[in-house]
């Protein structure tokens, strides 16, 4: 049962709050009546995601054996078999639409699950091989992750939240192939088809310019006229600082630290990212909600 739990990468699933977004951003999240059907998209969306992990392990196992760290994955190390995989997968993606139905998400956030999920299985077998190309598809599961969330809760979702959650999963995205090409560079062995398109010069300077560009679009966000009238203050600009400093940190664990492999893990691990975020969060709720 470990095992299969761990086939499921429930610690993923923390990329998954980005669904409660357009609550948050909309100052709608101690309403009740819209924070349940968000619940909901969330929970299907977190069982969607391991619907695709599963599906990602069996069809990457030969790969996997020959990498330094996911050979220990369940199915690559043999703790999990192939059939029990798939039972898994399937299991994940039914649970995931019946939750969808009964939490009553809507036919549109249901179409948004399943055109995930065959998005990320078009990019499993092939899409990821091509360079440029696997990491937009990861941004644009981040991007499909806010609208359902705004579906859900029948929220409009902004143009500046749409743009920020891109860049920033685009960053974040480019930064965890900056870890795949030192791999290559050390073993000789290709954690993905797609790394010979990239090489570190081009990796380094693609994340510095979707950095910066982030870093502006958010302060632009800041200091819209229109979120200021939404939000009801002009202090939101205050929070760039968290941002910026979060940005800088993640720069330096993949510059300096050479340590960018999984968000995820830095997210958990690392203390002065836990205290942007902390920060960040407790900022933007003083300014908005107090």
């Amino acid at each position: 049962m470990y095992d299969l739990l761990r086939l499921l990468r429930p610690l993923q699933w923390v990329k998954n709050v980005f669904v409660l977004a357009p609550l948050f951003f909309s100052n709608n999240l101690l309403n009740t009546e819209l924070l349940f059907p968000t619940l909901y998209a969330f929970a299907a969306f977190c069982l969607v995601s391991s619907s695709i992990y599963c599906f990602n392990d069996i069809y990457d196992v030969e790969a996997d054996r020959q990498h330094p760290r996911k050979c220990k994955r369940p199915i690559a190390s043999g703790a999990v078999s192939v059939k029990a995989g798939y039972v898994a997968m399937v299991c994940c993606l039914l649970l995931a639409v019946t939750i969808g139905v009964l939490g009553r998400i809507g036919m549109v956030c249901l179409i948004g699950l399943i055109g995930y999920w065959l998005m990320n299985v078009a990019y499993c077998v092939k899409l990821k091989q091509y360079a440029i190309i696997d990491v937009f598809l990861i941004a644009m599961g981040f991007v499909l992750r806010v609208l359902i969330g705004g579906f859900a809760a029948h929220i409009f979702v902004s143009e500046w939240l749409v743009l920020m959650t891109f860049l920033l999963a685009l960053f974040l995205a480019f930064a965890k192939r900056k870890d795949d090409y030192r791999i290559f560079e050390q073993t000789g062995i290709m954690p993905r088809k797609s790394i010979v398109g990239y090489n570190a010069q081009f990796i380094d300077l693609s994340v510095t310019i979707v950095a910066t560009i982030t870093i502006v679009c958010y302060i632009m966000y800041t200091m819209s006229d229109s979120v200021i009238e939404r939000m009801g203050s002009s202090y939101l600009y205050l929070t760039s600082i968290w941002v910026i400093a979060g940005l800088l940190r993640h720069l330096q664990n993949m510059l300096v630290y050479q340590r960018s492999g999984s968000p995820t893990k830095a997210l958990v691990k690392d203390h002065f990212i836990q205290l942007c975020i902390a920060g960040w969060i407790a900022s933007f709720v003083a300014i908005i909600y107090w």
